[in-house]
């Protein structure tokens, strides 16, 4: 389990159980992490950097609203920016999101294929987290954002025999208007699942492009940690 910055947190999050398992929280603190997001002065793109600046505010919103109301999910450092797409030929500028999942083990989870754990790790997670990248209006009508990444990662359960933990990671690659066609309503998940770009990791082997199937999971709307208590002020989106 990973200890999270300026926060102590004891928690399980089983995807293939039912939640609710026990833990004793601290409230957290009441800022997040800052060097979760990318400095704009570090983008080699002009294009970036007009992003990053024009819309620092909607980044550090995401950055807080991920760290209150979702608090068993860990932002990676400098992983919230204005990044160009795998495979992009021109300057794309994708709003990108990288996340570490902490869960329980489940013996369950573990049997199924790699393309069925993918499937349900985006059909749990990655609806809702478009939704709070896209969340602010003036960011989503930039015409200079071409897209949206998600990039989701876990600890693989097989065992290791000894070795270091191994990660489990998918990328999501949304075009825009695909994420606009999602957004507005036009679009269900499963065409999401099916339209986007999917590529997978096993560790740091790259294990190509997946075809998922994905369905509509109320884990991130319904799920409350037991004991957890948001910090003074803020409040999360149903």
């Amino acid at each position: 389990m990973r200890t999270h910055t300026a926060r102590t947190i004891i928690l399980l999050a089983a995807l293939a159980l039912a939640p609710g398992i026990p833990g004793v929280l601290t409230a957290a603190s009441a800022s997040p992490p800052e060097d979760r997001i990318l400095p704009a002065d570090q983008y080699t793109s002009e294009k970036a950097r007009r992003l990053a600046a024009t819309h620092a505010r909607a980044l550090r919103d995401l950055n807080e609203s991920i760290y209150h109301c979702l608090p068993w999910l860990e932002v990676h450092r400098q992983s919230i920016g204005f990044f160009r797409p795998k495979g992009a030929a021109g300057d794309d500028r994708y709003l990108a999101l990288r996340v570490y999942i902490e869960q329980d083990a489940s013996p369950q989870f573990a049997r199924l294929s790699l393309e069925e754990r993918a499937s349900a790790m985006f059909s749990r997670y990655v609806a809702p987290l478009l939704r709070r990248m896209a969340a602010d209006q003036a960011l989503v009508n930039d015409p200079a954002l071409d897209g949206f990444t998600v990039i989701l990662e876990w600890l693989k359960q097989a065992a290791q025999n000894g070795d270091r933990p191994v990660h489990e990671t998918i990328a999501v690659f949304v075009p825009k208007p695909l994420a606009m066609e999602f957004l507005s309503g036009r679009a269900a998940v499963a065409q999401l699942a099916q339209r986007a770009r999917v590529m997978a990791w096993d560790g740091e082997s790259a294990l190509g492009q997946l075809t998922l199937t994905a369905w509509d999971d109320a884990f991130v709307s319904t799920y409350r940690v037991a004991n957890y208590q948001l910090a003074a002020g803020v409040s999360c989106p149903r």
